[in-house]
């Protein structure tokens, strides 16, 4: 078989199953743009949760950034690639994390990716929930550890797992939020589950701008991912943690190692937004978007709300309708989600005005002709 026939092959095979998907074009800022074909719309898709993309400070910090330093940082970190803005972030945000150290990575995608290869290997064995971000799913495979997938939030079998681990080094890794269904997990148990055991533990808290905020024991081992490109608006991600475990990422990390630095413009836009993030600004745009989220479903504990349809035919339908009524609200379909699990996913921002808050919840009863379950 040819390439040629295998990639028309596979094409096929995808656009039968109704998953052939393309980028969607919306010429937007903030959380109201135009679609290519004209249409006016509200996006409830993207994960600016506080609105930040389009800060006035934020804006303001990458269009410095472009003066001082231009469009790109030129190489990678560790040749010349490092400049004063990064470290300056990456002291933020390691006093952010209540962490000695902070390394950043080009996308958070990345920082999972080199901090599993770093610390993993044959001789590790990585505990992993079964709904952690597909990050997370590549790093442990990057990694080439031996991998064992614990039921979502199912703490009882990890515990059994790590017993299990015959004294040898461990890793406990999990996502704070999950990005699909908006959950969290039990951040303050997996800390006690990983010390008791002595496992290492690594969280993501992409998603975590309404918590959990765990307080972490200055003798724990635990390394925590983020993004810089949802609560902070930018583009990028990192680790913070212990520092002779960062030191090892920026030395060993290939992610790290071979990849040209974050931009001085989305460095700075990044920093700006972390600054807002801290101030009483930040508070008052968290306290907002906690206000919108429980319109739509009180106290979830995220702003990241699914509507499950089961079917991939009924989430597209609902998905179409609600953009009908000028609203962007994605249908999430397998490979995504589990088969039979199609949903509708929202996500809010402090952006939303109430009035286009108060349009979604009156378009989502009209379209599951009740009020939506979740």
């Amino acid at each position: 078989m040819t390439w040629a026939n295998w990639a028309d092959d596979l094409a096929t095979e995808i656009r039968s199953a109704g998953r052939w998907r393309h980028p969607r074009e919306l010429d937007a800022r903030g959380v109201t743009g135009r679609l290519e074909d004209g249409r006016d719309v509200v996006s409830f898709a993207s994960n600016d949760y506080l609105g930040l993309t389009a800060h006035p400070a934020v804006i303001a910090a990458a269009q410095d950034a472009l003066d001082r330093w231009g469009a790109g940082s030129g190489s990678a970190r560790l040749i010349v690639g490092a400049r004063p803005v990064h470290r300056e972030l990456e002291t933020e945000l390691a006093d952010w994390k209540s962490a000695e150290r902070a390394a950043l990575f080009p996308t958070g995608f990345a920082a999972n990716l080199g901090v599993l290869s770093t610390f993993a290997g044959p001789d590790v064995l990585i505990c992993s929930d079964e709904l952690n971000h597909a990050s997370i799913i590549d790093g442990c495979r990057l990694s080439r550890a031996r991998v064992a997938v614990y039921a979502h939030n199912d703490l009882e079998r990890l515990t059994s797992l790590l017993r299990q681990a015959d004294r040898g080094r461990a890793i406990v890794v999990s996502d704070t939020v999950f990005s699909m269904d908006g959950d969290t997990a039990d951040v303050d148990q997996l800390i006690d589950i990983a010390s008791r055991a002595g496992a290492l533990l690594v969280l993501d808290e992409a998603h975590a701008v309404l918590g959990p905020r765990p307080i972490v024991p200055a003798v724990a081992d635990v390394l925590r991912v983020g993004t810089l490109s949802k609560t902070l608006g930018a583009l990028g991600g990192f680790v913070a943690g212990p520092a002779r475990y960062v030191e090892l990422v920026e030395n060993c990390s290939r992610p790290y190692i071979f990849t040209t630095a974050s931009t001085p413009a989305d460095t700075a836009a990044a920093l700006a937004a972390l600054r807002i993030v801290r101030s009483s600004e930040g508070t008052t745009l968290a306290q907002r978007l906690r206000t919108l989220v429980d319109r739509v479903r009180p106290d979830h504990p995220s702003p990241i709300i699914p509507f499950v349809c089961g079917d991939e035919e009924r989430a597209l339908d609902a998905a179409a309708r609600l953009l009908d009524d000028g609203l962007i609200v994605p249908a999430i379909r397998p490979p995504t989600v589990p088969p039979r699990t199609s949903r509708l996913r929202v996500t809010l921002s402090a952006a939303h005005t109430d009035a286009q808050v108060g349009r979604l919840v009156r378009a989502l009863a009209d379209v599951f002709d009740r009020a939506p379950a979740g």
